[in-house]
């Protein structure tokens, strides 16, 4: 039975992770990922939807089988679970992920690799870790901290606790709260809007913002003009320049463009 499943649809990707009761990530679930990712890589989709069936989005790694491994095995498949995400993390596509009831330890990692988080009210993110006498594995906590500042990434590992959407959204974790019915609408909504967007200059956003979280703003500035100057010969920013003088010139609004992503 595979774990997830993975669609096109137009310009938009999505990621649905099925793996009944509780979308556990096991070994089989994050090699099927890596194909996901890989498939999207070389596809023409323009935006990438992750997503879970059921009522819950991720309770986290599958812990059945770690109390049987050594720190050698332990270790080589964190590794490859780390990898998973950072290239998911690194896709150069805007990633939307919508998430619903608990999503916890791994799976809230995985979240986190988005560059936007839709939950649904019904939401409630942790890291359990810390009741098993372990760390966040897989990037949490720094992620965390990233977002929402090393106070309360610290409280939130340190204790464990369940923390709502609403919590999430105010310390700037979670970009929206939506009513739970209408997650999957929402979220889709939105990652269609930025498939119709200047992919190439969303790209350049995220390795801008990567290139920060590695060195900082001396970091990002170093890498600027390499990374944004090549978008003034892309299509869509041809296109985009010409349309604002030309609306410019003639006094009138800016037309909304439908970039076509190169």
């Amino acid at each position: 039975m595979t774990r997830l499943e993975y669609t096109f649809d137009d310009r938009l990707a999505t990621i649905v992770l099925r793996n009944p009761p509780q979308n556990r990530l096991d070994q089989e679930l994050i090699q099927e990922l890596g194909a996901a990712i890989e498939a999207i890589s070389t596809s023409e989709a323009r935006a990438v939807l992750l997503r879970a069936d059921g009522p819950d989005f991720s309770f986290g790694g599958d812990i059945m089988d770690w109390p049987d491994m050594n720190a050698r095995e332990l270790r080589s498949l964190f590794e490859r679970y780390m990898g998973v995400f950072n290239q998911f993390e690194r896709l150069s596509l805007p990633v939307v992920a919508a998430v619903q009831g608990l999503c916890f330890g791994g799976g809230f990692e995985l979240a986190l690799r988005a560059d936007v988080i839709f939950a649904a009210d019904s939401a409630r993110f942790g890291h359990p870790e810390q009741t098993l006498g372990l760390v966040t594995l897989l990037g949490g906590i720094y992620r965390v901290a990233e977002r929402a500042g090393q106070a309360r990434a610290s409280e939130w590992a340190l204790t464990s606790e369940q923390i709502t959407a609403a919590a999430m959204a105010e310390a700037g974790v979670v970009n929206r709260v939506v009513p739970h019915a209408a997650l999957d609408e929402e979220a889709e909504r939105f990652a269609r809007k930025i498939s119709s967007g200047p992919t190439r200059a969303y790209a350049a956003h995220k390795a801008l913002l990567r290139s920060w979280r590695v060195g900082g703003i001396a970091a990002a500035d170093e890498a600027m003009f390499d990374i944004a100057i090549p978008l003034f010969e892309s299509e869509d920013g041809q296109a985009g320049l010409a349309s604002a003088v030309n609306a410019l010139k003639a006094g009138i609004p800016r037309p909304a463009l439908d970039f076509r992503g190169r």
